[in-house]
């Protein structure tokens, strides 16, 4: 498998929860346990951060909840099919590359109509990385925020979690303006900024 396609597995496994060791890793991406030490620095690059338990029954955990993009179909991997299908003289060959056929684009329509409802653009998954990056270092965070009531202000939050509502991502924070826990949602957030103020 290629790198990037190895580092999406990594994650994956990690997002069930359980406690990885390097060594189970790599036996599982067939790679030698230093390719894993280096997926887990391109994640934590991209705002990722894996924890690293230490001892003989230590390994890679990830306590941050990440929701991973699926790996989708694309119009391409459906479309291939069909000199296949042309060409086949088999009957029962050809349902079942029919069937196969129908499947990944069925997969490849549910990806798009997905990513159109939950909105995934790269700039809300910029503020996400720098939202999980925050609950993860504990480090406050300055927004501007528009507000359906008050237009755009200023705010000083303290993220304590990422999670899906409706149509996006919002974030479960503590407002400093407000004294009180609210929900931000990533599409309504102008700009974000990682302070070094802990929390």
């Amino acid at each position: 498998m290629s790198k990037i396609s190895n580092v999406i597995t990594m994650l994956e496994l990690l997002q069930t929860g359980k406690k990885y060791s390097i060594k189970e890793l790599s036996n599982i991406l067939e790679v030698t346990p230093r390719m894993i030490r280096c997926y887990k620095e391109e994640l934590e690059k991209s705002g990722i951060y894996i924890d690293s338990i230490k001892g003989i029954y230590g390994g890679y955990v990830l306590n941050s909840n990440i929701r991973i993009p699926a790996r989708k179909f694309k119009k391409i991997d459906y479309k291939i099919l069909d000199e296949y299908i042309n060409n086949e003289t088999d009957s029962k060959k050809k349902d079942k590359l029919v069937l196969l056929q129908d499947k990944i684009r069925g997969i490849y329509m549910g990806s798009n109509k997905e990513k159109e409802e939950l909105n995934l653009k790269d700039e809300n998954l910029k503020k996400y990385n720098i939202l999980a990056r925050s609950i993860k270092e504990k480090r406050r965070v300055k927004i501007e925020y528009y507000s359906y009531t008050s237009g755009i202000n200023s705010r000083v939050i303290e993220p304590a979690e990422m999670f899906l509502y409706k149509d996006g991502w919002c974030c479960m924070a503590y407002c400093l303006l407000r004294g009180d826990i609210r929900h931000f949602e990533l599409k309504r957030i102008i700009k974000i900024e990682l302070l070094n103020e802990l929390f």
